[in-house]
């Protein structure tokens, strides 16, 4: 396995609550995902991986001195204004503030919840590359079945689809990683890697933070905390094994779609 993989964390603050009629204030929406998120990133550095941090400018603003920090090693990208509740404008704003945080340009961009955006609108914003694009169907979510599973180009703006599996499409995102076993989570990346020759999947830093007290469907709350990161430092470290190499979405588009 000597394919790139693209690993991302969608830094957001932990507004899934709302979606279930619960409340949460912005404070430990923002604090959560943090917790969150500074334990992924001790298994990342301990294992030499660099990510992508699709951030909402909330987030960034939020957490200003650690966002730019992070932006030293890690790429920062765009994940919206807020998590919810965007509105038109919303993204130039979005992609102004988060570059006034890190001092860099931001050229990535991920539309929260994947929800659908045109590249038109990508491209008047100023961004090189979008990972929006789950192509499969999942019913009340997504219906992209014939869409492409590969990377791909629209217009001055490169699309790079989340991972499903070959043929049959099997979803690969943060809830597969939950709940199946490991074994057949790590069959199917396999087979994905060496099939597509690139892997591009992606985690939420609130899946990593204790979230058991939240009335939510079990099958969002499973293997959150200490087991989730457990999960993800075996699958990491199983990858790692197998030859494969760790690379930014920015650097992918540089290195290997451009070259």
């Amino acid at each position: 396995m000597t394919n790139p993989i693209l690993l991302s964390i969608d830094v957001e603050e932990f507004d899934l609550p709302r979606e279930y009629g619960l409340n949460i204030s912005d404070r430990e929406a923002l604090e959560l995902s943090l917790r969150g998120l500074l334990k992924v990133l001790e298994i990342l550095d301990s294992l030499d991986i660099t990510t992508t941090c699709f951030t909402t400018a909330h987030f960034a603003m939020g957490h200003r001195g650690f966002i730019q920090s992070l932006s030293d090693r890690h790429e920062i990208a765009c994940h919206g204004y807020y998590h919810s509740k965007n509105s038109e404008g919303d993204l130039k704003r979005a992609k102004k503030e988060i570059e006034d945080v890190t001092g860099k340009e931001i050229v990535g961009h991920r539309q929260p919840r994947l929800e659908t955006i045109e590249p038109e609108t990508l491209i008047d914003a100023g961004f090189h590359y979008d990972s929006s694009l789950n192509p499969l169907w999942l019913p009340g979510r997504y219906m992209n079945l014939f869409k492409p599973r590969l990377p791909f180009k629209t217009g001055n703006l490169w699309n790079l689809p989340i991972s499903v599996s070959p043929i049959i499409r099997f979803p690969l995102f943060w809830l597969t990683f939950k709940n199946i076993p490991q074994g057949i989570y790590k069959m199917l990346t396999a087979w994905t890697v060496k099939y597509d020759g690139y892997l591009n999947i992606y985690f939420h830093p609130w899946e990593f933070a204790d979230i058991s007290g939240f009335d939510l469907p079990f099958y969002i709350k499973k293997r959150s905390g200490s087991d989730m990161l457990q999960g993800l430092r075996e699958w990491l470290l199983w990858l790692k094994g197998k030859g494969g190499y760790f690379i930014t979405s920015c650097r992918y588009v540089k290195e290997v779609l451009q070259r």
